[in-house]
Formats: structure tokens, sequence, C-alpha cells
């Protein structure tokens, strides 16, 4: 088998109410991830566009790379539009990887962009709750979406669960979230840049008991892109420092089944290695008690011990195994297309050494994993990734 290089990357600033849209966000991360990989705009033989909520927030359906980069000189190339809820981005650089090792093309550019704030906050809700399915997703007495995040309500039962069957603290939720914004202090990129207390964490507002809101990812607009090369094409042009060594996809089948885990033992087994061998992680912390659970999903511990990973400081940065170093989906934020380029961008640049204060010293392997939507009680996608420095 080949192998499948990433050859540069670009990201916006992730925030909220910016002022650019969609098209502004995509062509502006484009023009920066082609620029950092030296790759020129005509090499490009394919482009997956990923975005999960464009057509109930702003109504843009379809066709929304095209938009998007229309006028541009990428305007043309073959598109195909991935949406795959949250865990969109993801999924589509799995299709660039795919396509680049079966020879239909020898670069490929995946962006990822999202726009989640509206003046209309139902458009965002409703968005969300179509991440679920909606015949069954609990809906207010008008029959509209209900009025926080389908996913809350989600991750809040999964840290009641928790906290009962394992005895965890609610102080272990505040400490994530309080390691997460740690990280995103030293993120230009992150959308919350100021470090918060246990106290404060734990003072926040009560969003679902017992989730406070700096317990939970925001509403975020931002876009991502990452540029994949071949093998052949990396050696011809000199590019390729970061190599893509193993991406699976996964689907949930709801209530028992593990698409996370699923995703991450393919992955590792793809890769030849195992938990032991990276040296950090970014994983979807939508909301803190995510992060906890996914520790053990992912094999840095036993079910039920990953607040016990999380006190020990391993998962910090300075830690043996730091967890979100950009920040995560709580801190760096979450404009739900773009989260699984972000993640990837943020190990891109851990693995070049470029990551400024937030760098991970000696950083040469790590994994993403990007999940998304809810289907009778699990994860309805996940997308893990493993990256490795070469050079």
């Amino acid at each position: 088998m080949s192998k499948v290089f990433i050859a540069g990357v670009g990201m916006t600033r992730f925030g909220r109410n910016l002022r650019r849209g969609e098209q502004a966000m995509v062509q502006t991360v484009v023009r920066e991830a082609l620029a950092d990989s030296g790759v020129p705009d005509d090499a490009v033989q394919r482009v997956f566009m990923a975005n999960a909520a464009a057509g109930l927030v702003s109504g843009q359906e379809m066709i929304r790379g095209q938009v998007a980069l229309q006028g541009s000189r990428l305007a043309g190339v073959p598109l195909v539009n991935v949406e795959n809820a949250c865990a969109s981005g993801s999924s589509a650089v799995h299709l660039a990887f795919e396509a680049i090792l079966a020879g239909r093309c020898e670069v490929a550019l995946v962006v990822g962009v999202e726009k989640m704030s509206h003046e209309n906050k139902a458009r965002t809700f409703g968005a969300l709750q179509g991440a679920t399915d909606v015949a069954v997703s609990p809906r207010g007495d008008d029959g509209t979406p209900a009025r926080n995040s389908v996913f809350v309500e989600v991750y809040a039962h999964e840290a009641k669960r928790y906290l009962d069957e394992y005895g965890a603290a609610i102080e272990d939720f505040a400490a994530v979230a309080v390691k997460n914004r740690t990280h995103a202090s030293l993120n230009p990129r992150a959308q919350y840049q100021q470090p918060q207390t246990p106290e404060e964490v734990l003072a926040g507002r009560m969003v679902v008991d017992p989730l406070t809101l700096p317990m939970c990812s925001p509403t975020t607009d931002g876009a991502a892109a990452v540029v994949l090369c071949s093998e052949s094409y990396a050696r011809r042009h000199g590019r390729g420092r970061c190599e893509i060594r193993a991406t699976r996809l996964t689907a949930g089948q709801g209530e028992g089944s593990a698409p996370v885990a699923v995703a991450a033992l393919a992955a590792y087994e793809d890769a030849g290695i195992g938990p032991e061998d990276l040296h950090l992680l970014e994983l979807h912390d939508a909301a803190a008690p995510a992060e906890i659970l996914q520790y053990a999903e992912v094999g840095l511990c036993a079910p039920g011990q990953g607040h016990l990973l999380a006190r020990s400081g391993a998962t910090a940065l300075g830690g043996r195994l730091p967890v979100n170093v950009s920040g995560g989906l709580m801190s760096r934020g979450h404009p739900i297309g773009a989260t699984g380029c972000a993640q990837l961008v943020e190990l891109y640049d851990q693995l070049l050494g470029r990551a400024d204060g937030r760098q991970v010293d000696g950083a040469r392997v790590a994994m993403a994993v990007n999940a998304g939507g809810w289907l009778a009680g699990a994860y309805a996608a996940a997308v893990a990734t493993v990256l490795v420095g070469v050079g």
C-alpha cells in the first residue's frame, strides 16, 4: 500500500458571530493551506467540502462547496460535498485519503466549514437536532426544537450515569474544562483564551444538570483546510512531513455499540501501533464527560478510570499523554463541519514542531477522534485518524 501525506493546512480563528460567511472563510483557509503546502492551485485534482448544518441554518443546500469556491481558481475542480454530522470534516479527510490510495488523484484538498451563529437561535438548535433521529427527539409543546442543544441532554445523561457507576465527582468534569481552557489560552486560533478556575466552572449557569455552561462546547463559526498528497507526489516535490498512517470510519448501531472504540482499535491496527505509542490526542470533547469517557474508549485506561487518569495530570500539557492541547471543542470551539479538520491542523502543527507555547516535546505520533450524531444511545459516526511525523 502506498502512503498518503498531509502537505499543508490552514485555519481561521474560531469564534462566534463572525462578519464573514462560509464563502469568505473557505477561500481564506484554502489560500492558507495551499500556501503552507507549496502546492499550486492547478495541482489540486479533487476537493472534499465538509459542512453539516448550512442547509438548516442558512438555507444553502446541495451545492455548498461549489458555492463557497465560486470565483476562486479552484472553481470547476471535481468536488464532493460531505455531510456526516459533527464527523463531517474527518469523514471528508477519510474520503480524500481513499481517493489518493485508489489512484484517482495525487492531490486532494479537504475543507471543513460551519457558521453556526444565527440571530434566530432556533435555527442552530434545529440543525443540531437533525443529527439525531428526529422522530424520537424531544421537542417543545409547540413542536419546535428544544431551547438547548439536544446533545447537552445526551451528555448530561452520560455524565449522571458515569457519576453513579464509577464514583467520580462533578469536580472531575470541571477539571477537564479547566485543563482545556488552559490549553486554549496558548492557542491564538481558539475561541476562548481566558483561563478559568474550577470554581468558575462549577459556578457557571446550569444548562442541564450536572453540566454547567463552561463544561459544554459553544456555538462556533470557523473553517479549516488540509492538503493531502500521494507518496509519489510528495517525493517529486519535496512535500509530506506528516503521514496519515491510518484513518477509520465507523457507524453506530445504537445502545451497546461503540463506534469510537471500534474506529480507534481499527486505526491502531492499520497503523501498527497501540495507545502506548501515542504522544498526544485530540478527542471529541463536545462536553466534559465525553472526554473522560473517551479515555477508556481509545484504550488509555480501563472503563470507569477516566476521571482518575484526568486527576493524575497525565492528559494535561506537560503530562505523559496530553489530550486536546488545542483547547478541544469546549475551548477551541466546535464549528461542527470544520471540527475534524481543525483537529488535524493541530496535530500537524504539533508533529512539525510549530505549535509554539503549547508544543508537546518530542511529538511524533498522534491520533484524532471525531464523532458525530446520536442514534439510540450511541454516536452515529466516528472517525479515528493516526498521524506520524516523518521529517
